[in-house]
Order: C-alpha cells, then structure tokens, then sequence
C-alpha cells in the first residue's frame, strides 16, 4: 500500500479501524469486480463487400 505510513510510535485505536475499514471495503470491492459475470466476446462488424472490377477494367486483359 503506498501512502500509507505510520510516523510516530503505535498507531492509535482510531487509526487501525480506519485502517481496517479501509482494507475492507478494498477487499469488498475487489470481490465484487471478481464476482461480474465474465463479457461477452466483443464481435466487430461485418466489413462491407469488396468491390471487384469486371474483368475488362482489370490491367492486361481486354
């Protein structure tokens, strides 16, 4: 955990339910992220037809 540093001496009483409370609703958060029920695969859409020349437009052919 980054940030979180303990100065002085033992934290207080306040200190570690804060601390706790935090944890908690990391954990809680983190659990809940984990229990979303998994995306269904993204499918792009379908690319347009291609174009294709008649054989008179194409180079060598007459």
């Amino acid at each position: 955990m980054t940030g979180l540093r303990i100065v002085r001496g033992d934290p207080t009483p306040a200190e570690l339910a804060a601390l706790v409370a935090v944890l908690a609703a990391a954990e809680q958060a983190e659990q809940a992220e984990q229990d979303k029920p998994a995306p269904t695969t993204h499918r792009p859409p379908p690319l347009p037809p291609v174009f294709l020349p008649p054989r008179s437009w194409r180079a060598g052919t007459r």
